[in-house]
């Protein structure tokens, strides 16, 4: 899918968030987003470290194994697609660097069509460790839901 509309880069960041670009955070959403939307569950099984946790109103589910994230997000493209959700991009919404290797980032996903139309969105919470590597990976999410569909 391409990836043209209204792309952050550091000239259309607002102050607050130019910063948060040298950490490499805003990089690696921009790849979460196009994995996410292209389907590619080899490339976001490698963004996470295990174990790992995602939390939501309904489930706690602890991530032991790579192959439990690959069946997670088998069919993720096809359940947004059905929606009509073919798009989407970060909007961090906070970002606090905890140390030099761990964040924690608040991010809205808005849910984008082929025109580029926002449709809804919704947000999470991330926990991200630097790998030995220098490689943001997931280490927790926290679902905050999904906002109505307009």
């Amino acid at each position: 899918m391409p990836r043209t509309a209204n792309q952050p880069n550091l000239e259309t960041l607002p102050p607050e968030t130019a910063a948060d670009e040298e950490l490499g955070v805003v990089e690696f959403l921009e790849m979460l987003a196009l994995a996410l939307t292209e389907g590619a569950t080899e490339a976001i099984a490698q963004m996470w470290e295990t174990p790992a946790l995602v939390i939501s109103d309904d489930a706690v589910q602890s991530i032991g194994e790579r192959a439990e994230l690959l069946d997670m997000f088998a069919g993720a493209r096809e359940h947004y697609n059905s929606a009509g959700v073919t798009d989407t991009r970060p909007e961090i919404i906070r970002l606090d660097e905890i140390t030099d290797k761990v964040v924690i980032v608040r991010v809205r996903w808005p849910w984008l069509d082929d025109e580029g139309v926002e449709l809804g969105g919704e947000c999470s919470t991330y926990t991200l460790r630097q790998s030995a590597s220098g490689d943001w990976k997931i280490r927790c999410v926290v679902m905050h839901g999904a906002e109505a569909l307009n």
